[in-house]
């Protein structure tokens, strides 16, 4: 029987929202595999890849904070009051004002950021030094790259407002155009240039600019007009600045950790850098498939529940969303464990990015694996948080998590190098996860706690036997060698992924998981 405080029709709305984030986001993180392939094959792990990494996670460490990370989740509890209570003129207004001062206020920054490119780069890799061809590298780069902050950021407020018009898929495309135009920069720009890396950091720039123009028909179609409308003292501007500002640091503490691991990473040898990235980016295509896209589609139906329907509702929808990412992440938890020396070599070692890199490569990707449940329950409290319109709280595990990852970083860089930092992250984020979840419990008087449990328990159930079955046929029965062929590793991996879902879920099903119920019930309404 359902329980009285969820909302079986909302769930079900949250989950359509969900899949077609989850949709196109998949699409998108295929690309990036491809994208990441192609650096690798003509890059590799050498100075070059170190120098653009860290020139792109600059923008994108931004990016998180003052877009996606603030902007966001500060805006769209706020529009999303003004579409619900007020007219749809005013909260189309508040739009037109969001706009007209992100847009200002960007292009300062921006500025900014291309003139202090040198100090930047000391900052972010302090272990380049500050001279020498690699650090001459990295701020040319930085100052190629850094307008993207400007465009991606317009594209995270475009995104906040059709998406609490319940429009997701353009959106959830746009990442798509960047993973193209990066592709399609180093095949087009990288035999005419003299220096080639210069050709992806001119490749991110072409994808911001398709992203914008993909949100902008489906903002006049929703009658959101683009004018700039200057109203500085606007009463909803100061509640999202309000909200906005201790949410630059609370949202992305991920991206901080990020920054304090490539810091640290940059004083050990040369190719931990890209080690960490290509790892990261594998973490990243279920974290961004399953978990962002559930917080994406949770974040609108949360703020609208708790601006007019009380908390039975949002104790619903916030641990249904929490169910499904754990559902699904746990069991990419464990198989990326398990397969990581499959799963780099597949997808890298070519070209320049030999076996020695998919080495240090695998066991970045293992440890990070392990704060893969971490990671995507964090995304789901925090938008909890953002929908009560409370972005302080989300600070004070931040920054328990920034201390703790700081901490075991200089622990752990020394026995285990780079595979420690990733270490670190994980454990960071673990620690911020059960902090949040305590919080947000006592803050909205439960949290289907009991439910909650029972969902983990037959996931790890079934993930463990899942484990167990993929490590006997890889690492048994298989065991690929050195001259194991593409073609033959490709096809083993896809059959092992296959294997390991189709066990997944068979065992969930028979334990009687809601998860998989409720997704099945899904299907059948679409059909």
């Amino acid at each position: 029987m359902t329980p009285p405080d969820s909302s079986p029709s909302e769930n079900r709305q949250l989950a359509r929202a969900a899949g077609t984030v989850g949709f196109f986001t998949f699409l998108s993180r295929i690309l990036g595999l491809v994208r990441d392939m192609v650096v690798a094959r003509f890059f590799g792990a050498g100075m070059a890849a170190d120098a653009f990494f860290v020139a792109f996670r600059i923008p994108n460490l931004l990016r998180r904070l003052f877009a996606e990370g603030s902007l966001s989740i500060a805006f769209v509890p706020v529009f999303t009051e003004y579409l619900q209570q007020k007219r749809r003129e005013d909260a189309v207004e508040l739009a037109r004002v969001a706009l007209t001062m992100l847009s200002l206020l960007l292009a300062v920054v921006t500025i900014l950021g291309v003139l202090g490119a040198p100090w930047i780069v000391r900052i972010q890799a302090w272990g380049f030094g500050a001279a020498g061809d690699r650090y001459e590298l990295t701020v040319l780069l930085t100052r190629i790259t850094f307008p993207y902050i400007f465009l991606i950021s317009l594209v995270a407020l475009f995104m906040g407002i059709l998406n609490a018009l319940r429009h997701f898929a353009a959106p959830a495309a746009a990442p798509i155009f960047l993973n193209v135009a990066i592709i399609g920069a180093v095949y087009w720009l990288y035999p005419r240039l003299s220096e080639p890396v210069v050709g992806l950091a001119l490749g991110v720039i072409i994808g911001g600019v398709l992203q914008v123009m993909l949100q902008v028909p489906w903002l006049l179609k929703n009658g959101i007009s683009l004018r700039p409308r200057w109203l500085p003292g606007h009463p909803a501007v100061a509640r999202i600045g309000r909200l906005m500002l201790p949410a630059v640091f609370g949202s992305a503490v991920y991206q901080f950790n990020q920054f304090v691991g490539t810091l640290l990473a940059s004083f050990l040898p040369q190719g931990s850098v890209s080690w960490l990235y290509y790892a990261d980016r594998v973490v990243q295509f279920p974290l961004g498939v399953f978990a962002i896209a559930v917080s994406t589609a949770a974040l609108p139906s949360l703020s609208r529940q708790a601006a007019e329907e009380g908390l039975h509702a949002f104790r619903g929808t916030l641990g249904y969303a929490l169910r499904l990412v754990f559902f699904i992440s746990l069991p990419s938890m464990a198989g990326l464990m398990i397969l990581a020396p499959l799963i780099v070599r597949v997808l890298f070692e070519r070209g320049v990015f030999q076996a020695a890199s998919t080495d240090m490569t695998a066991q970045a990707l293992v440890f990070y694996s392990a704060g893969l449940w971490a990671f995507s329950g964090i995304r789901v409290l925090v938008a909890g948080f953002y929908g009560l319109q409370d972005t302080k709280t989300p600070v004070k595990a931040a920054f328990i998590a920034l201390l703790i990852n700081a901490g075991c970083s200089l622990a752990l860089m020394g026995p285990l190098r780079h595979g420690g930092l990733a270490l670190a992250l994980s454990i960071a984020s673990t620690a911020q996860l059960l902090f949040l979840g305590v919080l947000l419990r006592s803050r909205i008087h439960g949290l289907e706690v009991r439910r909650l449990l029972r969902s983990v328990v037959i996931s790890l159930c079934a993930s463990g036997a899942m484990s167990a079955l993929l490590f006997w046929v890889y690492r048994v029965w298989w065991r690929p060698g050195a001259g194991t062929g593409l073609g033959e590793l490709i096809i083993g991996l896809g059959g092992l992924v296959a294997l390991g879902a189709l066990v997944y879920f068979a065992l969930c099903f028979f334990l009687g998981s809601e998860e998989l119920a409720s997704m099945l019930r899904l299907v059948r309404v679409k059909r």
